[in-house]
């Protein structure tokens, strides 16, 4: 196996966590930002409260990206299972 081969397919593996990872870690990150200020204007102590509502959020974002998650990875995996059958012969 070439070292250029192995590089490409890091890098796309780092490609496609990002891409799978980056809408539950964004809505998390406005989530957390959200609620923390409505608890600083209204001095609730709540620790509780904005894990549950993140925790709703990431739910909410799953279902709406859902299938496209699973259509990148599907595409992702499609692309190393035809490195290694490349590799094979």
């Amino acid at each position: 196996m070439e070292g250029t081969l192995v590089l490409y397919i890091a890098r796309r593996m780092m490609e496609t966590a990002l891409l799978l990872a980056g809408p539950a870690l964004a809505v998390t990150l406005v989530t957390g930002f959200l609620v923390a200020m409505i608890q600083a204007v209204t001095s609730i102590r709540d620790m509780s409260m904005g894990m549950v509502v993140k925790l709703a959020g990431v739910a909410v974002t799953l279902l709406i990206c859902g299938g496209w998650m699973l259509e990148v990875a599907s595409e992702f995996m499609m692309e190393i299972f035809n490195h290694m059958q490349a590799l094979g012969h």
